[in-house]
């Protein structure tokens, strides 16, 4: 195959995500979002990602990462809008985000941090009916020649390792 053909180069061996990518099916089947279900659970939360609970909203690691330490703020109670949260879950939520960067620049001392949100199926939203807002570390450079010409992103550290640094970097607010 040559390198201008499509799907030259799709693959890098990686054989320690199988378990990652595995486990991310492994939520008891049920009603609900994948963010309902995922509380819902009774799995411990080093097995769920779940980094933080507040009283309205959590934060939990991207199972699908843009970078290492990618993480998402989520009201526990699913909303497809931002207007649709009750004032109490809003204040938490943006609080939350707050907390989440700080636990990132503690936890890489990135470049930068992206926050953002994708509201609805056609702005990218992969839960459409449970808004979740992105903290991800940036770092000048972090965009290579793998991801530009393969589409392909190579992770460097595990979901386990992330998880771990970003539960011990989280600011101290008396909840875990």
């Amino acid at each position: 195959m040559g390198r201008s053909e499509p799907g030259w180069l799709d693959r890098i061996w990686a054989g320690w995500r199988q378990a990652y990518v595995t486990g991310a099916s492994e939520l008891p089947p049920g009603d609900g979002t994948l963010f309902e279900r995922l509380l819902t659970s009774g799995l411990p939360d080093d097995e769920t990602y779940i980094i933080w609970r507040g009283e309205t909203c959590f934060a939990v690691l991207n199972l699908y990462p843009y970078t290492s330490g990618h993480l998402l703020v989520v009201p526990m109670r699913p909303v497809e809008d931002l207007a649709d949260l009750a004032d109490d879950e809003s204040a938490e939520l943006w609080q939350a985000v707050e907390l989440g960067v700080t636990a990132i620049r503690r936890a890489y001392d990135p470049d930068g941090v992206n926050v953002g949100l994708n509201l609805g199926r056609a702005a990218g939203a992969g839960i459409p009916g449970h808004l979740h807002v992105h903290c991800l570390p940036r770092w000048a450079g972090d965009t290579n020649f793998t991801t530009t010409v393969a589409a392909t992103r190579v992770m460097p550290e595990p979901l386990d390792e992330s998880w771990q640094r970003l539960r011990e970097s989280w600011p101290d607010t008396g909840r875990r």
